[in-house]
């Protein structure tokens, strides 16, 4: 796991300023700092910063061919590297080191661009090819890893995080209004467009080549569910993923230092850890966290179950109302877009927990989920649509028993009312939002009159519509996974996951997100992962006899931050003088009367935890990332600390165990 640095110029006798690449690559020296590497020549340069996890010694990057010809810097881990070198050395190409990173060079040689087609892991790469002087850029199958990039007209520049392409004075950064109005409609940023003009997310199973001064962007895979579902029987599906895990999870168990595992206590991480334990070379260590104070969801009990279970050492950290507060700075700073992600947090802390232990590589559940039908939201609008067919065309009946739930005091019942006449593809954003939530009321009375007149009176484009249009002869549930395995996905979880990790110079693993298991997955019949109530029905029932009882029958709790309870009592105050300071730079965008309003809606126990949250990020966002003078731009990188320098505290010695 590394970070990736570069930059071409189109006019080929302009060399690229090896001071600019410097800056470019040290601001990534938390992805990698056990070791840094530059390539320049003329026009092209590549940067790379070093995390060691396979080969120590001879796996410096960048790496090339026999020749000196071909160049790549790559941030990741391809974990079917050992059969590609054994039939790449069976045609002539000659190895260097010990490292999968050496794979992909000799493979390009080999089969040029189809090379991705044959890697099977996680990764971001950029590759020059001296010969035909031509660049490539890929990012893995589903987006574990990032990939960002800006065609500038003079030059292409790219890089595994937004501030490292911020170093470069090249870009105009202004801020991108499509993609403001985006993110309080999704509470995160789907598709490629940033929050910067300009510069744009790689999209996940892509490649973008530069050759003869053209820039072209390719997919090269997609995951199909639109298919016929196979006719396989329960038994025997399940029988499969169970060979189908027990691959995946030990190829991620390749490793030079130490692998441990995330758990939540709920199914995935635990299944995870039951499979790991089969391929341990030395004992395992697991990871989880909870929650200082009284009446918040813990997770740490069942956590210390699986622990106990599969006989790992086992380690633990409280975080408190203050440990949030001060680290939302550097969430800011590292996961570089508003994202609303208040797990994120925690899981920088246990990351730090685990680097502290001298684990560099952890395993997680993420990817269930939206592989095999785990959400709540699913098997709801599943039953919603169900009961619209019934209805038909007495929807207004429908409507008004929604209507009378909520008058009871069912709180969804308003949002489910809302749907009724609507139909999926119009109101699935993900699912994490859609039409019925507080933004997406109150953009009217929210957006200011520069704001409402730059963006026009039509409605906001959704990427999702277009995700489901093109599966549109999917099952209802298969689009839903569909459309989150393509937006919610890379573009909220896996930012989550790589940036915090990250930041704790931590690499992880996400075994669940195979592509052989996300395949399987998606060509299952419907009924095979919801089915009545019973949610993830196939992965539940393959894991059930490897791990205990009790955290199968659990119900699902996701990783349950109490930031909401934190912000009406402990960061009341905090919340309150950020968002309505009188400089706040939120106030170039929003009217700030409908901003008080909405803090006095939370304050009184009324939801919209999420919207204040997404308005905190954003606020210290603007602050970090821009001026503050609004629709403007900036001259020069932010610092990681900003204008809100909270110190960040270290965990304290009392929060950590590590217990047998």
């Amino acid at each position: 796991m590394c970070g990736l640095s570069g930059k071409l110029n189109f006019d080929r006798h302009q060399p690229v300023d090896p001071a600019l690449l410097r800056q470019m690559t040290d601001l990534l020296a938390h992805r990698g700092p056990d070791g840094r590497g530059e390539y320049l020549f003329g026009p092209v340069a590549l940067g790379h910063r070093r995390l060691s996890i396979i080969d120590l010694e001879t796996g410096a990057q960048p790496m090339s061919n026999e020749d000196g010809t071909v160049w790549v810097v790559f941030n990741g881990e391809i974990y079917n590297f050992r059969e590609l070198r054994k039939e790449l050395e069976g045609q002539g190409h000659i190895f260097r080191s010990s490292s999968d990173t050496e794979v992909i060079v000799h493979l390009y040689e080999q089969i040029g661009d189809r090379c991705v087609d044959r890697l099977r892991g996680m990764f971001a790469f950029a590759l020059w090819d001296a010969r035909r002087y031509r660049l490539l850029l890929a990012r893995d199958h589903v987006g574990i890893k990032p990939l960002y990039f800006a065609n500038t007209g003079k030059s292409l520049i790219f890089a595994s995080e937004i501030k490292s392409l911020l170093a470069d004075p090249e870009l105009a950064r202004t801020v991108n209004l499509r993609s403001l109005d985006r993110f309080l409609s999704h509470y995160y940023l789907p598709g490629q467009e940033t929050l910067l003009e300009g510069i744009f997310k790689l999209a996940p199973g892509s490649t973008l080549t530069v050759e003869d001064g053209a820039v072209k962007t390719q997919p090269f895979w997609d995951l199909r569910v639109d298919g016929e579902p196979r006719s396989q029987s329960f038994d025997d599906a399940v029988a499969e993923l169970r060979e189908l895990l027990s691959r995946s999870i030990e190829a991620h168990m390749v490793s030079d230092v130490p692998v441990g595992v995330l758990l939540s206590g709920g199914v995935d991480s635990t299944g995870i850890l039951a499979y790991a334990a089969q391929y341990a070379q030395r004992p395992l260590h697991t990871f989880t966290m909870g929650f200082a104070g009284q009446g918040f969801a813990d997770e740490r009990p069942y956590a210390r179950l699986a622990s106990k279970a599969f006989s790992t050492v086992h380690h633990e950290i409280s975080m408190s109302a203050e440990d949030f507060r001060d680290f939302l700075p550097r969430y800011v700073w590292h996961m570089e877009e508003p994202v609303c992600e208040p797990p994120a947090v925690g899981l920088y802390f246990v990351s730090a927990l685990a680097r502290d232990a001298s684990i560099k590589v952890l395993l997680s559940g993420e990817g269930g989920d939206e592989a095999f039908g785990g959400y709540s939201e699913y098997r709801n609008l599943l039953l919603l649509e169900r009961l619209k067919d019934v209805f038909g065309k007495r929807s207004g009946l429908l409507r008004r028993g929604f209507e009378g739930l909520a008058k009871a005091g069912w709180a969804r019942g308003s949002h489910y009312a809302a749907l009724v006449d609507r139909p999926l593809s119009d109101y699935y954003y993900s699912r994490t939002a859609g039409p019925t939530t507080p933004f997406n009321r109150l953009k009217s009375s929210l957006y200011n009159t520069d704001l409402l007149q730059e963006l026009g009176a039509g409605p906001a484009e959704m990427p999702t519509q277009r995700l489901f249009a093109h599966v549109k002869d999917a099952s209802r549930l298969a689009r839903m996974l569909y459309v989150d395995t393509r937006t919610w996905l890379p573009d909220d979880l896996l930012v989550k996951a790589d940036k915090m990790t990250m930041a704790a110079s931590v690499e992880l693993r996400v075994p669940l997100l195979d592509v052989s298991i996300l395949e399987f997955a998606a060509s299952l019949p419907p009924q095979y992962k919801v089915a009545g109530w019973n949610l993830k029905r196939i992965l539940k029932a393959a894991l059930a006899p490897s791990i205990p009882s009790a955290i199968i029958k659990r119900k699902k709790t996701g990783f349950p931050v109490p930031y909401g309870e934190w912000m009406r009592t402990e960061l009341k105050a905090f919340v309150f003088d950020t968002l309505l300071a009188s400089d706040a730079a939120t106030s170039a965008y929003f009217s700030p009367a409908a901003v008080r309003g909405l803090l006095q809606t939370h304050q009184e126990g009324r939801g919209c935890s999420k919207e204040v949250f997404s308005l905190l990020v954003l606020e210290m966002w603007l602050r970090k990332f821009t001026p503050l003078s609004g629709f403007c731009r900036i001259g020069q990188s932010p610092s990681p600390e900003g204008t809100q320098s909270s110190p960040l505290r270290a965990p304290a010695a009392r929060d950590l165990a590590s217990v047998r």
